[in-house]
C-alpha cells in the first residue's frame, strides 16, 4: 500500500488528500498540521463565509488575475477550472452562489459548510489528520521520504508539501535543493496621511484609476478611503501586481489617482460648461460628478484654491485647471502598508521553474509534490487563491493516485 504524507492541513492539503483517496482507495494518506486547528484560512476567508472561487469561466481570462503564476496555471486550468469547483462542491452537498461582484460563496453563507464537507470526506475515506504535528526535517532514504516531527517519524512513498506561506517550510524546501523566491506581502492597503482624506472614512468612488508614479503600475476599480489611507479593489490589485516593486521602494512612493477614470481635458470641459451654464451657483455646494460624494467634492474644491463662497463665474482658468487636476491627477504620498483584513497573502515561494505543472511535482525529486501558496503563485482578492489550491490539489491528487 502506497503511503502518502501531506504537510499542511489547509485548503490545498485537504483537497489533495480527498481527491487522491477517492481516485485510489488503496492509498494510505496522513495529513500533518502544525497547529491545533485545521483549515484556518478557509474559516476566516471572505469574512467567515469562504470566498470559494470566482465566476470567471475562461482559463485565458482567469490567469490574468495572477500576478505570479499566470503562465504556469494556463494548462492546469484547462484540467480543473472554476466550473469544476462548482460541480465538485455541489456533488458533495454544498451548492455555491455567485454574488454581484462575481465572487463565489457557499449558499449556506458560512465557511463552516466547506469545513464540514472536507471533514466528512476525510472521515468517510479514512484519511488520518494529525494536529500539533509540525515537521522539523525531511530527508530521502532508500526511495522513501522520512518526515520527522517532535512526536514521531513518518515514512512515505510520496510527499506533498501544502503548508502555505510558512518560512519554516520554505527552509525545509531549501534542504531539498529547491530555490525560494524571497516572500514579500502581496494584498495590502496603502497608508496615506493626507489632509484631503481626513475624516472621510468609508467614502468611496466606483471606478478610479490608480498609478504608482515612476512605474508602469496601474489599476482601475472601486477605491475606498479608510482610517489608514486607501483600500478597495483598485488598490488591492495594484498592491498584488506591484508587490515586489513596492517592497523595493520600502512602501514609500507617490500614488496618482484619477477619481473619475476620465481624461483631464474632458473633466475640464465639464467644469468650463458649468461656468457658462450655472455662473451664479456656489461651486462647493454640489458635485457635478455623481461618482464623487459631496464631502469629497468639498475637499477637492478647497484644495484647488477655491473658497466656500466662490460662484462658478468667479473661477479663474487656473482654479478650474487645479480642480480638474485634483479630480484626475491627485498625487498622494504613501508611507507604509496595512494588511487587508485577515487575508494576508505573500508573493514568493518555491521557484516555479522547478515544478512540473502537469503533475505539480518537483523536477528535482520524484514523488515530491507542491500545492497551494507554498509555490510562488498568488492572486488578487476574489477567490482566486483558493482556485489555485483546488486546481493544484486536483492535478496532484491524480498523480498520487496513479500507482
Amino acid at each position: 500500500m502506497n503511503k502518502v504524507i501531506i504537510i499542511g492541513g489547509g485548503a490545498a492539503g485537504y483537497f489533495t488528500a480527498i481527491n487522491a483517496k477517492e481516485n485510489n482507495p488503496d492509498l494510505d494518506i496522513t495529513i500533518l498540521e502544525k497547529g491545533k486547528d485545521v483549515l484556518q484560512k478557509v474559516k476566516i476567508s471572505g469574512g467567515g463565509r469562504c470566498n470559494v472561487t470566482h465566476a470567471c469561466f475562461e482559463p485565458k481570462e482567469l490567469v490574468k488575475f495572477y500576478p505570479r503564476g499566470e503562465k504556469e496555471l494556463l494548462g492546469p486550468f484547462h484540467q480543473f477550472m472554476t466550473g469544476d469547483t462548482f460541480e465538485w462542491f455541489e456533488n458533495r452537498g454544498v451548492p455555491l452562489k455567485i454574488e454581484d461582484d462575481n465572487r463565489v460563496f457557499p449558499e449556506a453563507n458560512t465557511s463552516q459548510a466547506i469545513i464540514d464537507c472536507f471533514q466528512k470526506a476525510v472521515d468517510n475515506l479514512g484519511i488520518k489528520v494529525l494536529t500539533n504535528s509540525g515537521v522539523n526535517s525531511v530527508s530521502q532514504q532508500d526511495n522513501k521520504w522520512v518526515i520527522n516531527t517532535k512526536e514521531q517519524n513518518f515514512e512515505a512513498d510520496k510527499l506533498v508539501i501544502a503548508a502555505g506561506s510558512s518560512k519554516k517550510v520554505w527552509d525545509l524546501c531549501k534542504t531539498l535543493d529547491h530555490s525560494i523566491i524571497e516572500p514579500v506581502p502581496s494584498l495590502f492597503t496603502f497608508n496615506i496621511n493626507d489632509k484631503r482624506l481626513v475624516d472621510l472614512l468609508g467614502t468611496s468612488v466606483p471606478n478610479a484609476t490608480v498609478t504608482i508614479s515612476g512605474t508602469k503600475l496601474e489599476a482601475s476599480g472601486p477605491l475606498l478611503i479608510t482610517h489608514w489611507g486607501m483600500s478597495g479593489p483598485a488598490i488591492l490589485k495594484l498592491s498584488a501586481f506591484g508587490a515586489r516593486i513596492l517592497a523595493d521602494k520600502n512602501y514609500q512612493y507617490n500614488v496618482e489617482v484619477n477619481w473619475l477614470s476620465r481624461p483631464t481635458d474632458k473633466v475640464l470641459n465639464v467644469l468650463l460648461n458649468l461656468k457658462k451654464k450655472e455662473p451664479r451657483k456656489t461651486v462647493i455646494l454640489k458635485s457635478p460628478f455623481v461618482e464623487v460624494s459631496k464631502r469629497l467634492w468639498e475637499r477637492f474644491v478647497l484644495f484647488s484654491g477655491i473658497s466656500k463662497t466662490h460662484n462658478w463665474a468667479d473661477l479663474s482658468s487656473v482654479q478650474l485647471e487645479n480642480l480638474a487636476n485634483q479630480l484626475t491627477k491627485g498625487i498622494y504620498n504613501a508611507n507604509g502598508r496595512t494588511t487587508f483584513k485577515d487575508e494576508f497573502v505573500t508573493a514568493g515561494g518555491i521557484d516555479l521553474k522547478e515544478i512540473n505543472f502537469k503533475r505539480f511535482e518537483s523536477k528535482k525529486h520524484q514523488n515530491l509534490f507542491f500545492v497551494g501558496e507554498v509555490l510562488n503563485i498568488d492572486a488578487v482578492t476574489g477567490g482566486f487563491n483558493f482556485q489555485n489550491a483546488w486546481t493544484g490539489g486536483f492535478i496532484c491528487a491524480n498523480a498520487l493516485a496513479e500507482d
